[in-house]
């Protein structure tokens, strides 16, 4: 009977939902989503208000609210060069962050915890598409090994919850995301948020040429964020059978293709040069979503749709980004 004891937990529009890292991307998104759909007793803090790297502040907090769920959007997350600079950062900031608040969750009777990983949990050199079931079968990609080793913890640390427990504890691990709320910072961004930016300033600066990482040969993955809020949506209001999904499109496309799709909806005219002494990371990374499809769940947004709206706000906050040298 302790297995099934999650499936008598019944979400409605009340059931009060804490929503860690809400003024992210990932936890924005999934405020939104729920909102629209009429939840009305969400929760939030903001890392000034709640420091989740301290323990003693994460069970207060969850002595005083007493949420029912609990969905960990809150990470420390970059792209290859933040991760290749500060991996203690990246792994300790991440392992202190989710364990607090799996733990206290688990102490607290939380009734369903959603924990949102990466893609890059998989081995480098795994077959594609990646399934779960690769998850601990090969080396890591080591631009962002801090990164993944810590997300493994949590998606075992949620398994074992499970397990042990028979608590509704899943997680789900969505392919690359971008959209509203993006981090459009050079050192630290991902791949397409950095892209846009350059493209727009070079763009202002008379289509002068950009200059890009890598052969532009790698192949990826792209979720819009607001596809991954409404699989969060889905993973409460329904049973899943397991602990772990994939969360994606299944569908993915080169770098270079990537660079001359951005390209045309900013409206750069200049030249694209790839540097080919930097990095390109793992060669492709496309995920296997059949087992989340198999619960009833697809993404929505197209790829070009996705940059499309990704752009327009962006424009709507480029004031909030500073002039870099192109």
């Amino acid at each position: 009977m302790k297995i099934l004891y999650f499936i008598f937990f019944k979400m409605d529009n009340n059931t009060k939902i804490y929503i860690a890292g809400h003024k992210g991307m990932v936890g924005s998104a999934v405020w939104r989503f729920l909102n629209d759909k009429g939840f009305k007793n969400l929760i939030g803090r903001t890392s000034s208000e709640l420091d989740l790297q301290n323990q003693t502040q994460v069970q207060d907090f969850f002595k005083a609210e007493q949420p029912e769920v609990v969905i960990d959007a809150a990470a420390r997350v970059g792209g290859i060069l933040a991760n290749n600079d500060n991996p203690y950062s990246f792994l300790m900031q991440n392992l202190q962050i989710q364990n607090n608040l799996i733990n206290t969750s688990l102490e607290n009777n939380v009734e369903k915890f959603i924990f949102l990983g990466s893609s890059c949990i998989y081995p480098k050199m795994a077959p594609q598409p990646l399934k779960e079931e690769y998850l601990l079968t090969g080396q890591l990609e080591p631009t962002n090994e801090w990164y993944a080793i810590a997300k493994i913890a949590g998606v075992k640390a949620c398994e074992a919850v499970r397990k042990q427990y028979g608590k509704n504890f899943v997680s789900l691990m969505p392919t690359n995301l971008y959209g509203s709320n993006d981090n459009f910072d050079l050192e630290s961004s991902h791949v397409l948020p950095a892209m846009m930016r350059k493209f727009h300033e070079a763009k202002l600066n008379n289509h002068c040429p950009v200059t890009l990482w890598g052969s532009g040969t790698p192949k990826r993955e792209f979720l819009i964020v607001d596809d991954l809020a409404n699989a969060v949506h889905f993973a409460l209001v329904n049973e899943l059978t397991s602990d772990l999904y994939n969360i994606g499109t299944g569908e993915d496309i080169s770098i270079k293709e990537l660079a001359e799709t951005i390209q045309q909806i900013v409206g750069h005219k200049g030249a694209i040069i790839w540097d080919s002494t930097k990095p390109d990371g793992t060669p492709r990374k496309l995920l296997d979503v059949s087992k989340m499809s198999e619960e009833g769940w697809q993404s929505e947004i197209a790829l070009k749709e996705g940059i499309t709206k990704t752009y327009k706000w962006f424009l709507e906050h480029q004031s909030d980004y500073r002039k870099v040298k192109i």
